[in-house]
């Protein structure tokens, strides 16, 4: 398996790049902020890759981010879940986006990506709830994303808006340095009473 490429930027096009190794020009599929990254980049590039072998075809995916290529090959282990599905979904939600979403039950963010219907979302926090509960616990802000998903749901559930529970818990976040749940909803209830 190539594990990366490491060469001069060729040539890019509609979601691929042509990474040019000892004048052999390697052709790698990428996601839209990944082609953006290489092209601001330019000259001499590295992605980390997955080679995707088929009957009659083989593709080279590329990443700058090792985490991106973690989570594509998560993805691709998913029931229904194929290589330019995942590179959607990639293409349109950061990796701590999807965890946070997974970890939260949260439809709505996962069937906003073109190509996931709310049966695909569904088999997708089935499949990848548990690995995404490790990865969401290492993510910068990942538990404290997780338990503002917790409170957000506790107010709506007391029969807030999705909207003014959202603007509730986001305003508490970050006056509170360890916040519980518990401490989320309360501050967030606190703020939600002084409005006029």
């Amino acid at each position: 398996m190539i594990d990366h490429l490491s060469g001069e930027l060729a040539s890019t096009g509609d979601r691929w790049v042509v990474i040019d190794i000892g004048g052999i020009g390697y052709r790698v599929q990428v996601t839209g902020p990944t082609l953006q990254d290489l092209s601001e980049i330019g000259g001499r590039v590295m992605v980390h890759t997955h080679m995707v072998v088929r009957d009659d075809d083989i593709q080279l995916y590329g990443f700058v981010h090792p985490r991106e290529r973690e989570l594509f090959t998560i993805l691709i282990g998913v029931t229904g879940i194929g290589p330019q599905t995942a590179m959607n979904i990639l293409s349109r939600i950061s990796f701590e986006d999807f965890a946070i979403a997974i970890v939260n039950d949260d439809e709505k963010v996962l069937t906003r990506i073109p190509g996931i219907g709310p049966k695909s979302a569904k088999r997708l926090i089935l499949e990848l709830k548990d690995k995404m509960k490790k990865c969401a616990a290492t993510l910068p802000g990942g538990r404290r994303r997780a338990e503002a998903g917790d409170a957000v749901s506790a107010l709506i559930s007391l029969g807030f808006s999705e909207r003014e529970a959202e603007e509730a818990v986001g305003a508490v976040l970050p006056t509170l340095p360890a916040p519980t749940v518990q401490d989320l909803i309360r501050a967030s209830l606190a703020r939600l009473r002084e409005r006029p």
